[in-house]
């Protein structure tokens, strides 16, 4: 269970802060809900409070965390498919996930491979989606700006 003012990550969205706890009727149905902001485009989602381990809902990671990513991000070294739907798969697999590193490898991976081969208008939406739900979770888990989040970013692929 998670509280007001905990620091989670939804998957596929981003991470944000629990605001509240509210119960609403939906579809006739009255359920429990976190409603939670997300600092990255400024937006609210409510999460029924019963589904949280199924969506696979979590708490931003931790300084530990953070350093893993960017040990992620500053590996060189890419496993990617040569073939563009396997990979686009394997890629989406991993940002649906939720999990912070498979994200990372995913951002990684995409930025190397547009350096050496260019992306495919596909590839190039997922990277900068991946990057919005990487960036937003560094953003909370360093408690930094946006904008110092993407300088790091940028630092670490110079």
């Amino acid at each position: 269970m998670f509280k007001v003012g905990d620091k989670v990550v939804y998957p596929m969205h981003g991470a944000g802060v629990i605001e509240a706890i509210e119960e609403k009727e939906v579809l006739g149905e009255t359920r429990k809900y976190y409603v939670m902001r997300m600092p990255i485009g400024d937006m609210k989602v409510m999460v029924p409070m019963d589904s949280v381990a199924e969506i696979g809902l979590r708490r931003v990671v931790d300084e530990e965390g953070v350093e893993k990513v960017l040990n992620i991000l500053r590996d060189k070294k890419s496993t990617m498919s040569a073939n563009w739907n396997h990979r686009y798969r394997a890629n989406m697999e991993k940002i649906k996930s939720g999990n912070i590193f498979e994200v990372a490898e995913v951002v990684r991976n995409l930025i190397l491979r547009d350096k050496e081969k260019g992306l495919s208008t596909g590839e190039r939406k997922m990277l900068e989606n991946a990057k919005r739900i990487l960036i937003s979770e560094l953003v909370l888990a360093k408690d930094e700006e946006e904008g110092q989040v993407e300088s790091l970013l940028e630092g670490v692929f110079a």
